[in-house]
């Protein structure tokens, strides 16, 4: 029997144990906890109407103390090892943590609280334990390993051969082959590091909700709608400022009322205190938070046997190295740039003929945006919206392009119930009837919920386990006041289009093990398929079934649909500047090895300087995301991994050649890429998946062309 993993179950449990005294409510009676046994509703729907915040300790608690046990059976089993009674058998274990873990991370990503908050602050570092635990266990590494060296004989199927790969790479990089001493440093590292992403996360949420520029009059919001109006009125008396204006902020360091707001005062105060966010002191500031996570995951790197922390994130990645990943952004910046100050000149001719004077800043660019889409395309963005009606573009755009492409469909399910009164629910079914899985949707923003949009596996699909998909889609549109209905934005459109792209993934996986199931792949390459399906959009036949006025039912007209395609790569130049910037910022910190990372002092200069050095310190566009509110980069998921977005473009834009080129929204098309890729998750290699479907290498042209980037900027500057 192993003595170490004997004595970190001990001390795991211990802590555990420890953790659910801590945080069990000792004045709420507890009821029965529905965490530890599976879910009774359809699809295992998690019964979230049942979970209460005290259950979550306990059943976290006993999951991971069963995990260990488990994996503890597995690593002293006195059989030689197989494939059934290791991999297998490690495949199978842990269930009832990870249905914990899955519950807990959907409610505090999207309904959090402070006793959750708490919870998960005092959960980390001991959930990396747990992790080291098992996956730095010389016994159990020693049956991965052996066979591993033993593969090429054990008759194994192409999915069981490549998740045996998978387990044996997930320990290696886990630290498996280290020794004793620099096992004891990894995990010391790695608790930490989980510790601080929590923080940066949970400072992030905090800073946005803390950030909220308060408005003394109606006046002052001059340009916004009467409903956002309302909102703001309404956000500023639930935060005990009644007859005042609250303008929430959203994570990005653009914000959607600068486009609108008249006074230039007002968007001044709200991009400044969008990008001070997490820099400014107080007890939200991340500068130290991001310098120390930067450290430590450089010091990781090198004590596992890499360069920096890009080069181990990037070893596991489909773009392979960090050369390839610099050769990208440096291809991008320099025309990107270019045209963004070509963008700016035309801002500024408008500036200076109304006699403005002043220089186009980033607080003027969306306003001044939209003057300059008025005068060359004569439209502007509030008349597409009310075309786009949430449901609608649901219904009868994202789910009609899904039927006609999969021959999928949806029954709305109203005797199921998420976590929020907003959600709605949906029963998929294939073409022939079976069922699916299951779809929710949480589209509206909340001060609780984190920023941006994103999908979870629910329920990941497993051959192995029996279980179909539940998979859902999270948003952050701005919640009308009562009665109003929901108009989106034509990037909001994209976005919904662009989420269920991923849903999709979850959906048709169709694997047999689940640590291949869904979107379980590289993650510059998870975003590719959700890119892909953003193109049914602006697709006709797709278009005019849901663009409708959300009062008349009327088409939207053919002359604003003509002007939105010809402004297709207006504002491109800003929109990839920003980008670019984000990722040089990703990129630079964690390129750097543990002893050049400055200290908290210096991460805003060390931030300048790096957007300086590949030609993107153009004030009027600032990042997408600054290092102290970049939770992509600083809160796990993204780190050194931004760039998947333009990587990702780049096959998608190759791929919506493909369709293109062979009849676009078809059965035989959608089947054909159901089949090939959507299906499969992380059971072949991605770049495989993408030269079976495509037929072909990846080619950057497509994605230059779209972002127009594809020729010299003339005039600029």
């Amino acid at each position: 029997m192993s003595t170490s993993l004997n004595r970190n179950a001990l001390l795991l449990v211990a802590l555990r144990l420890t953790a659910a005294l801590s945080f069990a409510s000792p004045n709420l009676p507890m009821t029965p906890n529905p965490l530890l046994t599976e879910s009774t509703l359809p699809y295992h729907l998690p019964p979230f109407e049942l979970i209460k915040d005290e259950h979550f300790a306990p059943a976290f608690a006993q999951g991971m103390a069963e995990d260990l046990r488990e994996n503890e059976a597995i690593a002293n089993n006195p059989e030689k090892p197989t494939f059934e009674n290791t991999i297998v058998a490690m495949e199978r274990a842990g269930q009832l943590l990870e249905r914990t873990d899955r519950a807990f991370g959907i409610l505090t990503g999207s309904l959090t609280n402070p006793t959750l908050l708490k919870l998960e602050a005092d959960l980390s570092p001991k959930q990396a334990a747990h992790r080291d635990a098992i996956r730095l266990n010389p016994a159990l590494f020693a049956r991965v390993q052996a066979l591993y060296n033993a593969r090429d004989t054990l008759g194994l199927d192409a999915e069981s051969k490549r998740v045996l790969w998978r387990y044996y790479k997930d320990f290696v990089r886990a630290g498996a082959q280290l020794s004793d001493p620099d096992k004891t440093k990894l995990k010391t590292l790695n608790s930490e590091l989980a510790v601080l992403q929590t923080k940066f996360s949970q400072n992030v949420l905090k800073e946005v909700v803390d950030s909220a520029v308060l408005v003394d009059t109606r006046a002052e919001l001059a340009g916004l709608t009467d409903a956002q109006i309302a909102a703001a009125s309404a956000a500023a008396k639930t935060a005990n400022h009644e007859g005042k204006l609250l303008v929430r902020l959203q994570n990005t360091t653009g914000q959607p009322s600068l486009d609108s707001l008249a006074d230039r005062a007002l968007r001044r105060k709200i991009m400044e205190a969008s990008l001070a966010r997490g820099s400014r002191g107080g007890e939200f500031d991340n500068r130290e938070v991001v310098a120390r996570i930067a450290r430590l995951r450089a010091e990781r790197a090198a004590l596992l046997g890499y360069a920096s922390h890009a080069a181990y994130q990037l070893d596991e990645q489909t773009a392979g190295s960090v050369d390839t990943v610099n050769q990208l952004l440096a291809q991008l910046a320099p025309p990107a740039v270019a045209n963004a100050r070509r963008e700016a000149a035309a801002m500024q001719a408008i500036v200076d003929a109304e006699k403005g004077g002043f220089q186009i800043a980033a607080w003027d660019w969306d306003f001044y945006a939209e003057k300059v889409r008025k005068e060359r395309y004569a439209f502007d963005e509030s008349q597409l919206k009310p075309y786009f009606e949430l449901r609608r573009v649901l219904v009868d755009g994202v789910f009609y392009a899904a039927t006609k492409l999969y021959g999928i469909t949806f029954k709305e399910r109203t005797d199921l119930k998420g976590y929020s009164p907003d959600m709605f629910v949906f029963e998929v079914f294939n073409a022939d009837g079976t069922p699916l899985g299951l779809f929710l949707g949480d589209y509206y923003a909340r001060p609780n919920k984190r920023g941006g949009a994103w999908m979870n596996a629910y329920v990941p699909q497993s051959g192995l386990l029996g279980d179909k998909p539940v998979i859902a889609n999270h948003l952050n549109i701005p919640k009308p006041p009562a009665g109003e209905p929901t108009l989106l934005t034509w990037d909001e459109v994209k976005t919904a289009f662009h989420e269920f792209g991923h849903a999709l993934h979850g959906l048709f996986s169709d694997v047999k093990y689940p640590r291949f199931s869904g979107t379980s792949v590289p993650r510059d390459f998870v975003e590719f398929p959700s890119q892909v399906n953003e193109m049914w959009r602006d697709w006709p036949e797709v278009l005019s079934h849901y663009a409708r006025h959300y009062q008349t039912g009327a088409p939207l007209p053919q002359e604003l649909l003509n002007k939105v395609a010809a402004a297709a790569k207006f504002n491109q130049g800003y929109m990839t500047t920003e980008l670019v910037a984000a990722n040089v910022i990703d990129q630079a910190w964690h390129q750097l090895k543990a002893d050049t990372v400055p200290g908290a002092d210096g991460v805003v200069a060390f931030e300048t300087a790096a957007l300086q050095r590949a030609g993107l310190d153009f004030a009027p566009v600032p990042p997408r995301y600054r290092s102290t509110y970049f939770s992509h980069s600083f809160a796990g998921g993204y780190s050194a991994g931004y760039y998947s977005y333009f990587w990702s473009e780049v096959l998608d834009a190759d791929t919506v050649e493909w369709f293109k080129t062979h009849g676009g929204l078809t059965r035989a098309n959608g089947d054909r890429f159901r089949q090939l890729l959507l299906s499969r998750g992380g059971s072949q290699d991605a770049m495989q998946m993408f030269r079976d479907f495509t037929g072909g290498n990846p080619d950057i042209k497509p994605l230059l062309q779209r972002r127009g980037l594809d020729h010299p900027v003339a005039g600029a500057k």
